[in-house]
């Protein structure tokens, strides 16, 4: 058996894996590890942890590395702490592949780590752009450490191609979240709303923001700027789940609880809604709103709008449900005066998702079971690229 450790640092990126998870879990020839870190075992994040043990997965590995610090100082330290967490689990784990998702700096320590001990990375949604956070770099980056791919659309495959990997070690498998569409019962509005102990008795706005990291968009006033934009709509409730742990995230916080205590009624905010209650949230939502890639990625199949804010999510693909804007108040009025429009709204059941039909377990578990793995490899050059 293949021994296949997955790594997860975060709620959001749990959510995503739960579907390869399982799969790999039930898999005959494959061995299911979990390694579990960061924003997974914070008190201000929820202590998620506890999903992933509810849901019958293996604790294999516990990595705590997140100071209480949401400086870059801080955010550098927390790396360094979980490389050395790391380092320690993966040689107990001795797994045959490691999987990374995504961009994150908890990501980053992970694949660090696991190049050095000659660990084959898997990696899963590489070749994306998000021009406004330096969580682009660190995707980039990962992908060069890797050797085998699970992209969410074609044109990530082509860019990860051009970055030097071998075209059949990229695969095109779409988006892993939208597995959650044909496999994930969701809960029915009234179920949803005794769960979290908040009435939702009126339209409401599922709103996310995080801080954005690289480009000139300061987290205070920019989410000041959003919660501003949501007193223009008075009659729509609201659900505020916290920002991730990136550096300026814990300043957004107290902003947060304050806008949440001043409207208990009309206003939810929440650390953590886990991956099933948000699912469920986006299905009876008017409208998505904020800087999350879930906006961009799999809302758009629920057939919901979004408004995504600002300069995180600027390159990456986006689906014709999605309405950007800049991070000020007036603005994002615009956008939400646009996106609850009547005719908006019915044009969101019809939209077309471009990261993929939501079968991505399936492919990539295919892809562990019966390619090589190893870390060794050699760089691809395009055709007529090198004379």
């Amino acid at each position: 058996m293949r021994k296949i450790a997955v790594f997860t640092g975060t709620r959001a990126e749990y959510g995503l894996l739960y579907w390869l998870m399982k799969d790999i879990q039930a898999h005959p020839e494959l061995e299911l590890q979990v390694i579990a870190a960061a924003m997974h075992f914070s008190p201000e994040f929820g202590h998620t942890w506890q999903e992933i043990v509810d849901d019958d997965f293996p604790l294999d590995a516990k990595v705590e590395m997140l100071l209480s610090s949401d400086s870059r100082v801080g955010i550098a330290k927390s790396m360094g702490l979980g490389t050395i967490g790391l380092a320690d689990a993966l040689e107990r784990l001795a797994p045959d592949a490691l999987v990374i998702l995504g961009d994150r700096f908890e990501a980053l320590a992970a694949a660090q780590t696991a190049l050095v001990m000659t660990i084959p990375i898997v990696h899963l949604h590489g070749g994306e752009v998000t021009e406004g956070a330096y969580d682009d770099a660190i995707r980039h980056a990962i992908t060069k450490m890797a050797s085998l791919h699970g992209v969410a659309a074609e044109p990530y495959r082509q860019r990860v191609i051009q970055m030097g990997e071998q075209p059949e070690r990229v695969f095109n498998v779409g988006a892993l979240g939208l597995d959650h569409l044909a496999r994930s019962p969701r809960m029915s509005r009234q179920v949803l709303a005794e769960n979290l102990g908040f009435s939702l008795d009126a339209p409401y706005l599922l709103v996310t923001y995080h801080p954005v990291t690289l480009a000139d968009e300061p987290p205070v006033e920019s989410f000041q700027a959003l919660l501003d934009a949501l007193d223009q709509w008075p009659e729509h409730q609201i659900i505020l789940t916290y920002p991730n742990a990136d550096n300026g995230g814990r300043a957004i916080i107290p902003l947060l609880e304050a806008y949440a205590a001043r409207q208990p009624e009309r206003v939810l905010a929440i650390p953590s809604l886990g991956f099933k209650r948000y699912l469920s949230a986006v299905d009876a939502a008017a409208a998505v709103v904020g800087n999350s890639s879930s906006g961009l990625i799999e809302v758009p199949s629920f057939g919901v709008p979004t408004v995504n804010i600002g300069q995180r999510q600027a390159g990456r693909l986006a689906a014709q449900s999605v309405v950007h804007c800049q991070a000020t108040a007036g603005d994002i009025g615009s956008a939400l005066q646009k996106v609850l429009g009547a005719d908006f709204q019915a044009a969101c059941k019809n939209v077309v998702n471009p990261y993929g039909q939501g079968n991505a377990a399936q492919q990539i578990v295919d892809a562990l079971v019966t390619q090589p793995l190893g870390a060794l490899k050699s760089f691809y050059d395009l055709p007529g690229s090198i004379t």
